[in-house]
């Protein structure tokens, strides 16, 4: 595996251990669709996931849910196209406006190393085992 692949690989994986730890923690992550829960689940995430894009939910709905839920702080992990991007930063804005803290770390570090090349949360697991195949091809 070329050393750029690896350590893009290395890295992301770290990133979803990193998450699975925080959503053991306790801290919720917000996602857009079920799609995405699934993914999540798949890759090891069991704490609790908050959909913003199912049963006709508004963000207010959703942050007053969050609100409900007496946590200080919560992860948004949504899609990394213009519209994900764009409810990303509505959802902080709101979500800061109800003294909760939002945690846009992992988006961060997910968009900056697989954002030109993965668009949304559930292609996670296609991406990862894209990474592994191109990796395993070795040059003649």
């Amino acid at each position: 595996m070329s050393t750029h692949l690896q350590r893009k690989l290395e890295d992301i994986e770290h990133i979803l251990e990193c998450l699975i730890e925080e959503s053991l923690k306790g801290t919720p992550i917000i996602v857009e669709g079920k799609k995405d829960v699934q993914t999540l689940r798949e890759l090891g995430v069991r704490g609790k996931i908050v959909t913003v894009k199912t049963a006709g939910k508004s963000r207010l709905d959703v942050v007053l849910e969050i609100e409900e839920s007496d946590c200080s702080e919560i992860i948004l992990l949504l899609d990394f196209d213009r519209r994900g991007r764009e409810w990303t930063e509505k959802l902080r804005q709101d979500l800061e406006k109800a003294k909760i803290k939002p945690n846009v770390t992992f988006w961060k570090k997910l968009f900056a190393i697989a954002g030109k090349e993965l668009k949304d949360v559930e292609g996670l697991v296609a991406y990862l085992q894209t990474l592994k195949k191109k990796g395993e091809l070795k040059p003649a």
